[in-house]
């Protein structure tokens, strides 16, 4: 299975059906986030992942335990490959989103987006920098029993190190000499799954591209000898 999940970010159904179409033979699977949930709603969900795509819901859950838990329990008929939490929720909110969730569904934690910088933290009042951040809340995310984190991949080897069976979702990827956008801590696809990245979430590159099926596959051509290695299809 591919390691690559193409980050479908659009509210219209029928583009995102297009474009789940297209890139279904060679993708992992696909992302679908806050815009497109806000607009389509779990139905919209299903409808993906009825097209026999492997959905990884991107919502960064973050309330109290209690209505974490809850929201977690609604959306466990869509069964995603993987959910998002927000870290910065504390640990008896992650235990709540571990309890709550399926079997078949990772649950794990978004940690420093990959939007923010050192800068940015301390404008928020965190003054860690962004590997010291991802390191303390991938510890907590740990403690608390979920199965991994979302960090970018200047911080995944770090994690990856303490955390060697932890599953690491790393957005923010970027092929060589592509526009990084609004993405501020970005690396390469190859980077990023040398230093231990378990899933690649990769969006506008893919998507933006004329062509998305082929996009997509020059990008994977770049891992090919490291899904070789690792026996990933």
């Amino acid at each position: 299975m591919s390691p690559i999940f193409v980050a479908v970010d659009t509210p219209d159904l029928e583009r995102a059906r297009s474009l789940a179409r297209q890139v279904q033979a060679d993708a992992g699977g696909v992302k679908l986030g806050l815009e497109f949930f806000s607009a389509n709603g779990p139905a919209g969900v299903a409808t993906i992942r009825d097209m026999g795509l492997s959905v990884f819901l991107d919502l960064k859950l973050h309330d109290i335990p209690n209505t974490v838990a809850k929201a977690v329990e609604a959306l466990r008929p869509l069964k995603p490959a993987v959910l998002t939490v927000h870290a910065a929720g504390g640990r008896a909110m992650l235990e709540a989103a571990k309890a709550a969730a399926g079997l078949e569904t990772r649950v794990v934690a978004v940690t420093v987006l990959t939007s923010l910088d050192g800068e940015d933290l301390k404008s928020i009042g965190v003054p860690s920098d962004p590997g010291e951040q991802v390191a303390r809340l991938a510890s907590l995310a740990r403690a608390a029993g979920l199965d991994g984190i979302v960090c970018s991949g200047a911080e995944v080897a770090a994690a990856h190190t303490a955390w060697p069976d932890g599953y690491f979702v790393v957005p923010g990827v970027r092929p060589a000499g592509a526009d990084v956008s609004d993405q501020k801590r970005v690396v390469t696809p190859r980077q990023a799954l040398d230093d231990g990245a378990s899933m690649l979430v990769i969006g506008r590159p893919i998507t933006g591209a004329d062509d998305p099926a082929a996009a997509l596959r020059d990008i994977t051509a770049t891992l090919r000898d490291w899904t070789s290695a690792t026996g990933q299809a």
